[in-house]
């Protein structure tokens, strides 16, 4: 499956915020957004004010990058939130977010979601005691990731575990360091996510 492989700082400075693809840079004085906060591009500085369908668009390809999909990935998430019950935006994001890779970030076993795909396809990980290589396995409530033990001193895991203060760990994950193993306790709401994006113009976006 084709997937980006140019330079991700143009992602976060088409979206004019950090959408944290680069790790540790992100943080750091050299992050693109922080030093260019403008489009790239020969016209970059110079673009006009957004339709309402750009509008639509430019949320939904900022949502896409953050978590890392293509756009069939994407869609078909969509069409699973918009069967199920309750706010369709919301549901969508809580689906993003039960992904493994995803979940491999936030437990902070990795300093960004491509890593954390990559560390998962290599078979760094236990699910529930099971060795799971699937990025977009869906975590369900009592799931424990695990660091396989043979894993546990590599240096990309350890030095983004030493770095995990920084981000922070999310309400409805628990975390024991000692053990290198992370529970996702429960489904998280839409306030306890806290994603700086407005889901309900990917809502429109998709309802055409």
């Amino acid at each position: 499956m084709a997937r980006y492989t140019e330079s991700v700082c143009r992602l976060c400075r088409r979206e004019t915020m950090k959408l944290y693809l680069k790790g540790d840079r992100c943080y750091s004085d050299k992050c693109a957004v922080e030093r260019r906060n403008y489009p790239p591009g020969q016209h970059g500085q110079s673009r006009g004010k957004l339709s309402d369908y750009g509008l639509q668009l430019r949320e939904k390809q900022k949502i896409r990058r953050m978590y890392g999909l293509v756009e069939k990935q994407y869609k078909t998430y969509f069409k699973i939130a918009d069967r199920q019950k309750g706010v369709t935006g919301t549901s969508f994001l809580i689906l993003l977010e039960r992904r493994l890779d995803n979940m491999v970030y936030r437990f902070g076993f990795a300093n960004s979601r491509a890593q954390a795909r990559q560390l998962v396809r290599h078979n760094h990980f236990l699910v529930n005691g099971r060795k799971v290589n699937i990025p977009s396995y869906l975590l369900r409530t009592g799931d424990k990731v695990t660091v396989v033990e043979g894993s546990r001193q590599i240096p990309c895991i350890i030095e983004a575990m030493e770095a995990m203060p920084r981000r922070g760990l999310p309400p409805w994950l628990e975390l024991d360091k000692a053990r290198f193993e992370g529970t996702f306790k429960t489904v998280p709401t839409r306030e306890e996510m806290n994603l700086p994006v407005q889901e309900q113009l990917v809502v429109e976006f998709y309802s055409k």
